[in-house]
């Protein structure tokens, strides 16, 4: 049999290994299997029968009578000293290779020959046992052929050893045949690289240690130190202490190691990266224009950020194919600590307010992103140059018409009115309304949502009212009539059923008017419904009260319970829906003092009324909620 031979070719029905011959060779029998090889430990019975090849094969058998051979091979064509390879028996294979050489180079339907299976199952003493047996027993050309042959995928067993992390067989043959280590795979990958991705720092060091012209090659023109910046620092020291010139080395996108390392962030890689590289390495850009710099800035690793300036200072100069620079990118991805930490640097004052090939600021591109943290960090530095224009006319104001978002529009126009933003000079009458689609479409699915609650809300007030704390008597009056907090309960349900009835008509007239009024009888349900709620909450307390044992401090806990969630619940939606600060709110709503904000404040009621109506509207809201704690206070006094 020519071992080698392609996979699809079928295995005769003869040389299928027998599963005695097959467990004593896994189980490392060296004896059994020596018997069952010369017949002395002979099949019996139905099994040598079936063993026994028919009349037509008897001028091709290979082993007569009921005796097992050498060449039997499994389904894979794997043949005995494989499997002793891969099982590491060492004794075994020292007796196959005396009874049949050519076993060493032997390869299965992989193309793998034992070596491989002893490097792919990490035994160091198998492998050498292998190497020390060729030596001894094949010519020169033949030990070469066996201990650098590769399998289908082109592997040589360097490189399976170096795939699973296997550092003492890699070290075995680092020793033995360190030329393998310039051997590439059919993928163009080096064992070095695949040592990295195993994480084996003792399997990366016995490479570079024993040899220097290994190859560090990787996929997509990666070398070793691409991979190893996301592994490990020592392994990023062992390479680049071993070769220095892998840092400026590029991959197909044009990234150097120092580009990977800087999107990470682990500093102490970084660190060792520009010690031992030329310092051109923090200047090198990607097929994008993208330096380290740049993409620490992308991921957000502020302490890689100053690293970077820390050593390179004059990098920061570097813009991508876009014209910019490592702050634009941090203000498009919304990295606020990294934007904080430019405005703290006298040193990179040059970049708050450079502009891109399209001539926008780093205010422009936030607004854009519909960063509002990023827009904050960057007006509260006092550096922003608010009427700079880009390419198209257009100042960073002018670019909130382009939010898709309702309440982001809103806090953008209420910021950039408090610091005084600029819009472009245009004829008032040409100003287009902002187009609010997205917040008409929320209108009429909230609405018919709200009408729902509303009409629940009105339900429940009203089946109170027939089903009154502490029920009627005899004489159909209600046993509690009288009491003070009976007589409050009676009027906050009546205004809850007042206010939610109200605001269900409001509600249902808007979704069938659909005029642009409709806003105003939607924006007055709400406040409605609002006050509907909070009674009702306030008319269980008092209901509860009613009804408890005198006791004062049953009482007293229960004010606090409800007091507590009201306030908590009041505190966190306006904390949500706020625009901005109270104050903001305050000054966006009554216009300012100055001319110019007067101005300011016509000019964004023409394009941005829904965000004025809006912000109006909160501060109405505050009032009530105020109104509500306050009669949350004297309902309490009265208990």
């Amino acid at each position: 049999m020519e071992h080698g031979t392609d996979s699809s070719n079928e295995v005769p029905e003869h040389m299928f290994m027998s599963s005695e011959l097959y467990v004593a060779a896994f189980e490392g029998r060296t004896e059994t299997v020596a018997g069952l090889l010369t017949g002395s430990h002979g099949l019996v019975g139905a099994a040598a029968q079936k063993r026994r090849p028919s009349p037509a094969a008897q001028g091709t058998e290979i082993h007569p009578g009921p005796c097992c051979s050498t060449r039997e091979v499994t389904a894979e064509r794997s043949t005995l000293l494989h499997l002793a390879a891969a099982r590491g028996h060492v004794d075994l294979i020292a007796e196959l290779s005396r009874r049949d050489i050519s076993l060493l180079s032997s390869q299965n339907a992989s193309r793998d020959t034992p070596l491989h299976f002893a490097a792919r199952a990490g035994h160091a003493d198998a492998v050498e046992a292998i190497f020390l047996l060729a030596g001894d027993s094949v010519e020169e050309a033949g030990l070469w052929g066996v201990l650098r042959g590769k399998n289908q995928a082109g592997d040589t067993a360097l490189h399976v050893a170096a795939r699973h992390g296997h550092a003492a067989v890699v070290e075995a043959l680092m020793k033995l045949v360190p030329e393998l280590a310039s051997e590439l795979n059919d993928a163009g990958v080096s064992p070095l690289y695949l040592a990295v991705m195993s994480r084996s720092v003792r399997a990366v060091a016995a490479i570079v240690g024993y040899s220097r012209e290994a190859s560090a090659a990787g996929p997509a023109s990666q070398n070793a130190l691409h991979a190893a910046v996301l592994q490990s620092s020592d392994m990023v020291s062992l390479l680049l202490q071993w070769r220095p010139t892998l840092a400026t080395e590029l991959d197909s996108n044009r990234s150097s190691p120092l580009h990977f390392a800087s999107s990470n962030g682990d500093c102490s890689v970084i660190e060792d990266i520009l010690t031992y590289a030329p310092p051109s390495t923090a200047y090198m850009q990607d097929s994008e224009g993208l330096s380290a710099l740049h993409a620490a800035a992308l991921m957000g690793n502020l302490p890689a950020v100053r690293l970077l300036l820390q050593h390179h200072p004059a990098s920061s100069d570097i813009r991508d194919k876009h014209g910019r620079s490592f702050l634009h990118t941090a203000v498009m991805k919304g990295h606020c600590s990294i934007i904080s930490d430019v405005m703290k640097n006298p040193m990179l004052d040059c970049l708050v307010n450079e502009q891109d090939k399209e001539g926008n600021t780093a205010l422009h591109l936030a607004v854009l992103a519909g960063e509002f943290k990023v827009i904050s960090k960057l007006l509260s530095s006092g550096k922003m140059q608010l009427h700079i224009m880009n390419n198209d006319g257009h100042t960073p104001s002018d670019l909130i018409e382009n939010s898709t978002g309702f309440y982001l529009m809103v806090r953008l126009v209420v910021k950039m009115f408090i610091y005084g933003a600029q819009f472009r000079p245009q004829r008032q009458d040409h100003i287009n309304e902002w187009n609010g689609q997205d917040i008409m479409k929320w209108r009429e699915a909230t609405s018919k949502n709200l009408a729902i609650v509303s009409t629940l809300v009105a339900t429940v007030a009203f089946s109170a009212a027939f089903n009154v704390p502490g029920s009627y008597g005899s004489d159909g009056k209600a046993n509690l009539n009288g009491n003070r907090m009976y007589n409050t309960f009676l009027v906050l349900d009546t205004i809850a059923m007042t206010t939610s009835v109200m605001a269900t008509i409001l509600l249902v007239y808007g979704r069938a008017s659909r005029s642009r009024r409709s806003w105003q009888g939607f924006i007055t349900s709400m406040h409605f419904l609002w006050l509907s709620l909070i009674s009702m909450m306030l008319a269980f307390f008092e209901a509860t009260a009613a009804v408890t044992s005198d006791k004062q401090a049953m009482k007293t806990v229960l004010y606090q319970l409800v007091y507590l969630g009201l306030y908590i619940l009041i505190n966190v939606l306006i904390s949500l829906a706020m625009p901005g600060s109270i104050a903001g709110v305050l000054q966006f709503v009554v216009g300012g003092f100055s001319k110019q904000q007067r101005g300011l404040k016509k000019r964004i009621s023409r394009q941005y009324p829904f965000g004025v109506i809006y912000a109006s509207n909160m501060l109405m809201f505050i009032v009530v909620n105020t109104i509500a704690i306050a009669a949350m206070d004297v309902t309490g006094n009265l208990r």
